[in-house]
């Protein structure tokens, strides 16, 4: 058995696209050897800024040689068809078997040597190589046949056990030599095999082990800034990058002027891990200090003195622009800023920035008059809502669209504005992913609310609904969002209401639009009656065949859909929406999608807080004794009625056994002690109640024969099935339950 070393070296690698080619080089060599028959074990792949490695251990020195038995046509076939075989396999007919009439033929392959399959594979792989983006270059990149790759590809290292793969790709051969660091050791390396490949690199300032970069990035990190009394704020995605930036990290500790910590923690952090790749530190209270760490990629014989002054200019001036940005927007209020939203296009169809804030205020206001939203004050969250989307239009926003939102609680506590309102500015957005908080203040949980109610609903409105994997606006995200908002606050909303007082706004907000006064009013639920007929500039507008205006064709789209959302929207397929939403979170929550199920089959309820507390309850009692055997009695009584039809005759005047009599009197007591818990929303009563039932109806069964020869016993009998099948669906559709 015998190792091979492949090595592809080229100019820099960006770092976020390293982790994608080592998969893409362990995907593709595994493929190649496959098809020859060559099992791979485990592979080590490395990468660094210049180069891509691969070490296969324990490779055999040949492929197995195999024998292929094909089965051909029959003996007294016509000669055509034997030809066609001959011709497919290579042989001639003497060659051939003939077993019992049919013609076999048995090809005997002999085992390859394994560097011949590697030296195939070699080019197969670098030519199939994908890559996000890739490039043509030199003389051979006029012609679209040539080679792509990240970068320039300039070696390739390949040797099995100890001798040489002679292989070749576009003009490079493959050899035993390489590169080490571009500085250190920037002459040539002759490896001997893929034992002593790392240690080589190693003696030339190269670590070849990305893991082994990214281990010294972060420890080396973590002690410059502890060296200082200083705390590393932790940033894995920065250490990756740093790690595929450099074939020899050294991390330093750095300081810049702290006049700049007047800026927000969030943009000097921002700044220095978006431009410069620098860690920031914390300083003994906790707080942003002014130190940051960079990661060199040489050993500095001043110590990296030198190489620090450098990065802290840089960052300097980076901090500038954002100390400018910082002061420039705190010349304007917030309201100020927000003048400029009607300037940005929202959505075509759903006008301006600024009417989205006008719907999402009034609609702010409304959760908290109505008490949807407890303890919030309307003023204040109209006036939180008014201001939340102020700082898009500000410098800084400009520059780091990540800080929308957070900046805004900045510039709001900055000039003075409520607590409340700022944090509702600051956290509106949220929750924005799954492990993001959610917002419990009033004010914030108001706004937040709002903001997504208002988003799903008009992109409902104009038809721009997710489909399939494309979600363009994000609409399922927002729509997760409200349910996580509505379940951490424990808020109860009906989603009806909510919707159509969404949808009531955003029509409002259209007729802003319409500014022509000499139309008739348009009939509610339908188009008025209006037909349009439009050049490129002007648009005529008729009620049946009369002519009532012309208008510039822009506005009669406004005015189209203005009549178009006067409709009602579809309230069901928006509830609907959300109910997936709610199962697909419950789902990936651990809860069983069949109980889920079970409590949105019965209908009629909008508040998807309350159903998820019944879905909760409902898991609880199933993982009961209790509710296993209630549910194998609903089976049975679901399907004996299912079988008996209906029921003709007249059911018996009385219970006829005290089985009977037992069962009837434990409905007497457990329907309408459940219905009443479902009504005051106690769902764990409900089940309890729930429970009663369990030992009656398996005394039933037991102790009755339901299709009693006697027509009105039988009668009897199958009507307190159907009132205990009853009783149960009161709670929860039970034949959906899985058991």
């Amino acid at each position: 058995m015998t190792d091979f070393l492949l090595e592809l070296r080229s100019e820099e690698i960006p770092a976020r696209m390293q982790a994608g080619a080592r998969a893409e080089l362990e995907k593709l060599f595994r493929a190649q050897l496959s098809a020859a028959g060559l099992e791979t074990g485990d592979l080590t792949i490395w990468s660094t800024p210049r180069r891509l490695a691969l070490i296969a251990k324990g490779l055999p020195e040949a492929t197995a040689a195999v024998s292929e038995e094909l089965k051909g046509p029959r003996s007294s076939a016509p000669p055509q068809a034997l030809e066609g075989f001959l011709r497919k396999t290579g042989l001639t007919q003497d060659q051939l078997e003939d077993r019992d009439g049919v013609y076999f033929a048995v090809i005997d392959k002999p085992g390859r040597a394994t560097a011949e399959v590697l030296a195939e594979a070699i080019p197969a792989i670098v030519r199939g190589f994908s890559w996000p983006k890739s490039m043509r270059w030199g003389k051979a990149s006029a012609s679209s046949e040539s080679l792509r790759w990240v970068r320039p590809l300039s070696g390739i290292v390949a040797i099995f056990g100890e001798d040489l793969v002679a292989c070749e790709v576009s003009g490079i051969s493959a050899g035993f030599v390489t590169r080490g660091h571009r500085f250190h050791c920037p002459g040539e390396i002759t490896i001997g095999s893929a034992a002593d490949y790392a240690e080589k690199l190693r003696a030339c300032h190269v670590i070849v082990d990305h893991e082994e970069r990214q281990a010294i990035v972060r420890d080396g990190a973590a002690k410059a800034a502890a060296d200082a009394g200083l705390t590393l704020v932790e940033d894995e995605g920065l250490v990756i990058e740093n790690a595929g930036l450099t074939e020899w990290p050294v991390p330093l500790l750095g300081r810049f002027d702290e006049v700049f910590l007047e800026v927000p923690p969030e943009v000097i952090q921002l700044t220095a891990r978006v431009n410069q790749k620098y860690f920031v530190v914390n300083g003994a209270d906790g707080k942003l200090a002014n130190g940051f760490v960079c990661t060199a990629n040489i050993d500095a014989k001043d110590g990296g003195a030198e190489i620090v002054a450098g990065n802290r200019k840089v960052l300097a001036a980076r901090l500038s622009d954002a100390r400018f940005f910082w002061e420039q927007d705190q010349k304007k209020t917030l309201a100020q800023h927000a003048e400029k939203l009607a300037n940005i296009t929202f959505h075509e169809k759903l006008g301006t920035v600024a009417d989205k804030v006008e719907r999402v205020a009034k609609l702010a206001e409304w959760l908290a008059s109505e008490g949807i939203v407890p303890n919030c004050d309307p003023a204040l969250a109209r006036q939180a809502a008014e201001l939340a989307k102020a700082d898009l239009v500000t410098e800084m926003v400009g520059e780091f669209p990540e800080l929308q939102g957070l900046m805004g609680g900045y510039y709001a506590r900055a000039e003075g504005l409520p607590d409340a309102v700022a944090d509702a500015i600051r956290d509106h957005y949220k929750p924005v992913g799954q492990g993001d908080d959610v917002p419990i203040a009033p004010v914030t949980v108001a706004v937040a609310l709002a903001d997504k109610l208002d988003t799903v609903v008009c992109f409902f409105a104009i038809g721009e609904k997710p489909t399939g994997s494309k979600d363009p606006f994000a609409l399922r995200r927002a729509a997760l969002g409200i349910l996580r908002t509505l379940e951490t606050s424990g808020l109860s909303l009906g989603m009806v209401e909510a919707i159509e007082k969404a949808h009531l706004l955003y029509i409002e907000r259209l007729a802003v639009g319409i500014s022509f006064s000499d139309l008739p009013k348009p009939a509610d639920g339908n188009k008025g009656g209006f037909s349009f007929r439009s050049s490129a500039d002007a648009t005529a507008i008729y009620i049946g065949e009369k002519l009532v205006v012309t208008v510039p064709t822009p506005e009669a789209g406004t005015f189209k859909r203005y009549l178009e959302a006067k409709q009602s929207p579809d309230v069901l397929e928006l509830l609907n929406f959300f109910a997936d939403r709610l199962k697909v979170q419950q789902r990936e929550a651990g809860v069983r999608h069949d109980l889920i199920d079970a409590v949105f089959a019965l209908g009629g309820e909008d508040d998807l807080v309350r159903l998820l507390d019944r879905v909760k309850a409902l898991q609880a009692f199933m993982a009961t004794e209790d509710g296993t055997n209630l549910l194998a009695g609903y089976k049975r009584a679901a399907n004996i009625l299912k079988q008996a039809g209906e029921v003709s005759g007249t059911a018996a005047a009385a219970a006829p056994t005290d089985a009977d009599a037992a069962l009837l009197a434990a409905l007497d007591t457990a329907e309408p002690a459940a219905s009443a818990a479902v009504t005051e929303e106690r769902f764990t009563d409900a089940m309890a109640a729930l429970a009663s039932l369990r030992a009656p109806i398996d005394a039933f069964f037991e102790g009755v024969m339901v299709n009693d020869p006697d027509e009105a016993v039988r009668a009897y009998r199958l009507g307190l099935l159907a009132r205990f099948t009853g009783a149960v669906h009161g709670v929860a559709d039970f034949s959906k339950i899985e058991g």
